[in-house]
């Protein structure tokens, strides 16, 4: 963590750093102490949509011109952070996902299973919710400050677990905000090669139901 702190400050020197933790010991307080980041613990693993919306949150109450989102795995390297800011400021974008379906991306040290469940995911996304965008499941992003706030106002419902970064999307497009896709290098940094069964596909399904339904429920209130 301190390693990922240092290469985020060298990227962004002017960050605000919050790390959101659940880990079950005092690890990763120790490992933090004494650099300059907003450290939140939270005693119990409560899911990566709800981490987020709680660091979504404790931003917002510093003057930041954007949110970045991203993992604490070296998954999402922190050398891309100024460009993808750079972008966000110069297209006037709303959210936009460092995307590794897009022309230029690369992912390594990826596992089958987990290639063919990420493909999975993201297609079914895209044919129940139907925003133009090819990577739904993608943690590393850029929100603009509006956006953050209508997501840290609204998100929430769809579930605790990754089905959270679709129902983001699907509020933030609701909004009518502006929306893009940025290449990457997504580097699997995971011990070991995590299991995809028929549990992990069920329960993908069903928060994507649930998030059409919500995309159903925001688009007839525009009407």
């Amino acid at each position: 963590m301190p390693q990922l702190v240092s290469q985020i400050r060298a990227a962004l020197p002017a960050a605000a750093i919050i790390v959101v933790d659940d880990s079950p010991d005092e690890s990763t307080v120790r490992a933090l102490d004494g650099l300059d980041v907003t450290l939140v613990h939270r005693a119990a693993k409560a899911g990566r949509g709800s981490a987020v919306l709680d660091g979504v949150r404790r931003m917002l109450a510093a003057p930041v011109e954007f949110v970045i989102e991203m993992d604490a795995d070296f998954s999402h390297p922190p050398s891309e952070l100024p460009a993808l800011v750079d972008a966000a400021r110069r297209e006037q974008l709303d959210l936009l996902i460092a995307s590794r379906y897009v022309s230029g991306s690369r992912i390594e040290n990826w596992p089958l299973t987990r290639r063919l469940f990420s493909r999975a995911a993201n297609r079914l996304a895209r044919a129940l919710l139907g925003i133009p965008v090819r990577d739904y499941t993608n943690g590393y992003r850029v929100y603009s400050r509006r956006a953050a706030q209508v997501i840290a106002d609204r998100c929430g419902t769809a579930g605790a677990g990754f089905i959270a970064l679709s129902e983001v999307l699907v509020t933030v497009e609701a909004c009518g905000f502006r929306i893009a896709e940025r290449k990457t290098t997504f580097v699997n940094r995971t011990r070991g090669e995590s299991s995809v069964g028929p549990r992990e596909l069920l329960g993908a399904a069903t928060g994507l139901w649930k998030t059409a339904r919500l995309q159903r429920r925001l688009r007839a209130s525009k009407t």
